[in-house]
Parts: C-alpha cells; structure tokens; sequence
C-alpha cells in the first residue's frame, strides 16, 4: 500500500512514497495520561464502539485476576446456550467437587448447595454473576463440558480465539487452587492462580458484552435472593458496590453503570471491570490490584479503593472524549483524480465511501492530517489503474494522522479501526480497438517530434 497525503502530489505519491502498513491511531496527551495516575498495579479504559485505548497503566503485565476470571466462564455459558447445547432450565445434580467448594462458606464466596440436591443452569449463573458464587461456577463448568479440567482447556482456546494475547487461565473461578482444598483441576499446580494482562481482561470483557449483551441484564442486579421461599434461602448482594450501594454509585447525571465483574485473592488484591453507558458512549475499564489513593483521608475499607479508581477513570473517559467526524462522507483528497489506461476516460475521481468518525480528546479536533492510501496492486508500474472500472471499486482506505504525541491505539490493532474505503465515483470503460490504436501512433509520433524537439534545442 502506498500513502498519499497533502504534502506529496498524489501521482508522484503513488511511486516515491513509502509502504504504509498499519493506520495511523489518535493518541491521548501524553502528560495528562501520567497526571490521572491511577492508584493500581494496572489499567486500561477503552470505548466500546471504536475500542480506541483512552488510558493504560503497565496494561501488557501479567497478573493474577481473581473472580474477574468468571468472565471467561460466562462467556463460554452464554456461547453454549445460544448454541442451543443448554438451557436456562436445564438441572444440574451436584458433585463431590462442587459440594466440598460450596460448603465453604463463608470463607469463599459461596451459595451452598446441597449434595443432593438439583438446581437450574439459571440458578447458578446468577449466583455467579451477581454474588461470584464459586461452588455454582464449578458446577456450570461441569455442565458445559463435563468436567472442569476440560472446561480449563476450553478456556484457553477461547482466549486465543479472542485474541487475548495475554493469559493462563488456571480454573474456572479465578480462584487460587491453594484455597480449593485438593479439588483444583487436573494438570494444574497446586499454588497457581489464573492471570491475564489488564489488556487481556478488557479484551475479555468486550467480548462478553458485544457478543452476549444480555450479561448486563444480570450484572447489573444490586441483589437477589437465592432459593427464595425455601430453608435454603441466602441474600446475593451484588459484590460491584457501584450498581448496589449508594456509596459507590457513579453520580453522573444519566450514567448507567451495569457491570460487570469484581475479583479479589491475596495475591490478585482487589480487582474490578467495570462499564458504564452514558448519552450512548460506553466505556470499559480495568484495574487490578487497586489501592488508596494516598490524598483521600477516608477509613475506608479497602475493597473500595478499586470503585473509586474505576469512577476517575469513568470521569476521565466522558469528559474528555467525543466520538468526532472527522471528514465527511466524499471527502477527497487534494488531488482527486487517479490517471487510467486502456479506458474511454483517461482519469477516474476517487472519494471516502463513508464519514470518518474517531475517537477525539476534547480540543484535538483540528490536530490531524488527512492520509490517502492506494493500493499499488491494482496500479501498473506507471502509478495508473487499467480499465475497465467499475463505480465504486475499491482502490484503497483513508486515514488520519495525528500530529500531537503518545499514541495509545486500539484493543484489537488489525487496520479495521480509524479508517474508511477509498472508492471510484464512476464508472471507467474500456476503448475500443480503434481508439487504443490511434492513441498508440499519436504517442509514437509524439514520442517522435518530443525528440527531434530536443535534438534541435540541442543546437542552439
């Protein structure tokens, strides 16, 4: 692919100019990215429409994850059910494994469940999604795959289909297998712990939310009662105290916040992924191991440190940044026109099939130069597309430069974000026979008299 840009004439561009690869992404000011410091081992706040990165903090950093692990094995409940391979009210008869876990409690997050007793696929996904319930997220890994040794396996695959990069997961739960008391999967340490980059997780939760948006329905619970009406009836609070407390809630006029998942181990600290919706942007944002910020005077207790870290990121991210059109649908480069051989016509124009419309920290919107790139595949040598064309034919992608500093990018960096195609506006055919034959002796004589033009010019 070649670049074309207002400093370069597009022809000339199309030969001289070297290889763009990837587009190019907004940054967020380097300086005030440092300024929001927030108070954790790792970070990262993403848009959920253009999953333009707004903030990180050591976001490529494997850490252990705790109980946010349980994203994974919603994502892989929900993917099965919509495969229809379960059902909400399919019934699940209780282990070995998932009593003894289950009966720990309360020292892990648990509902108990009895040895003999059968509980609905609903049942236990929202004791996990609400109340983090271990026990029920062992047993629903059971039922999707029989055991939850291969559950780990289907894990992981899933994770590199996803492109998280980052990850081990270890078990189904995020807990450390040294707390399961010798029930931890097969073929996993007895001291391991699940860990993902804060990259990963946000990777993670993209999916959940984009590809089964329904988890919100249930993330966002404040609380819920388990067996309700029966002797084995127990409160679920939801463990995200922004959607259940008052205390912790995100008080922006109109923000929703509706998820998704709290972790804490000793070695995890105390982690969170949150999003929050507010005049239809979403945001997505990660912390893992969250402490206090030393300037707060609160005695607080510290599970809340990682509420109010997620709630200056939410700030930072609706404050700062507007999804911004850039350039308009048609937008042309300076020189607008790509020259054709073998056609009727001897140029064809070119314009954006679409508006370009980015992610844009708040006073940036005039730092950015515009960049048209041709694909040289479908040019000759001579820069020059070859009839016949056809309206609206692909002939390469408009971006954008940005002018300023740190680049921070996209989640998924595959050229798919921040640009739009470049296309003919009309069509080109091909000349005939006749006309390409007197277009070729015009050039021979041409060709001709520009020569003896300079064999003469060379006399005097």
């Amino acid at each position: 692919m070649k670049k074309i840009s207002y400093l370069h004439k597009l022809f000339v561009s199309l030969i001289t100019i070297a290889l763009l690869t990837t587009a190019v992404t907004i940054p967020a000011n380097a300086e005030e990215v440092d300024t929001l410091n927030i108070n954790a081992s790792a970070a990262i706040l993403i848009d959920f429409e253009t999953g333009k990165v707004l903030y990180d903090k050591n976001a490529d950093t494997l850490l252990p994850v705790a109980s946010m692990t349980k994203m994974m094995t919603e994502y892989l409940l929900l993917e099965a059910i919509h495969d229809g391979k379960l059902a909400w009210d399919d019934e699940y008869e209780v282990s070995e494994v998932v009593y003894h876990i289950s009966q720990q409690y309360p020292a892990l997050s648990n509902v108990p469940l009895r040895r003999d007793g059968v509980y609905s696929v609903r049942e236990l996904y929202e004791a996990m999604a609400i109340y983090s319930a271990n026990g029920a997220t062992i047993a629903l890994a059971e039922m999707v795959a029989g055991s939850e040794t291969n559950f780990v396996r289907m894990m992981n695959e899933k994770a590199g289909e996803l492109g998280l990069e980052d990850y081990e997961f270890i078990n189904s739960t995020g807990l450390n297998n040294e707390d399961m008391g010798g029930y931890h999967p097969e073929g996993t340490a007895p001291d391991a712990e699940t860990r993902l980059s804060a990259r990963a997780t946000a990777k993670l939760a993209y999916h959940l939310i984009h590809d089964f948006p329904e988890i919100l329905e249930t993330a966002s619970i404040p609380k819920k009662v388990f067996r309700e009406g029966t002797s084995d009836a127990i409160d679920m609070p939801n463990w995200n105290w922004m959607v259940s407390t008052e205390r912790y809630a995100f008080n922006k006029d109109g923000a929703v916040v509706d998820g998704l998942k709290t972790g804490s181990t000793l070695n995890a600290g105390y982690c969170f992924t949150g999003t929050v919706e507010h005049n239809g942007k979403r945001l997505i944002t990660v912390v893992m191991n969250a402490t206090k910020d030393e300037s707060n005077t609160e005695q607080l207790p510290p599970q809340a440190f990682r509420f109010l870290e997620t709630a200056r990121m939410f700030s930072y991210g609706l404050d700062n940044f507007n999804l911004v059109e850039l350039f308009p649908e048609g937008y042309q480069p300076e020189e607008t026109t790509l020259p054709v051989i073998k056609g009727k016509d001897k140029e064809v124009e070119i314009a954006t099939v679409e508006p370009l419309n980015m992610m844009v920290k708040r006073g940036e919107e005039e730092q950015f130069e515009p960049v048209f790139v041709i694909n040289e595949e479908l040019l000759n040598e001579n820069g020059e597309l070859i009839a016949p064309i056809e309206k609206g034919t692909k002939i390469g992608y408009f971006t954008v430069e940005y002018t300023g500093g740190q680049d921070l990018g996209y989640l998924y960096d595959d050229g798919s974000v921040g640009t739009v195609d470049v296309v003919t506006v009309a069509d080109v055919q091909k000349a005939n026979w006749f006309v390409l034959v007197m277009r070729g002796i015009g050039g021979f004589f041409g060709d001709i008299w520009s020569s003896v033009a300079s064999t003469v010019k060379g006399w005097f």
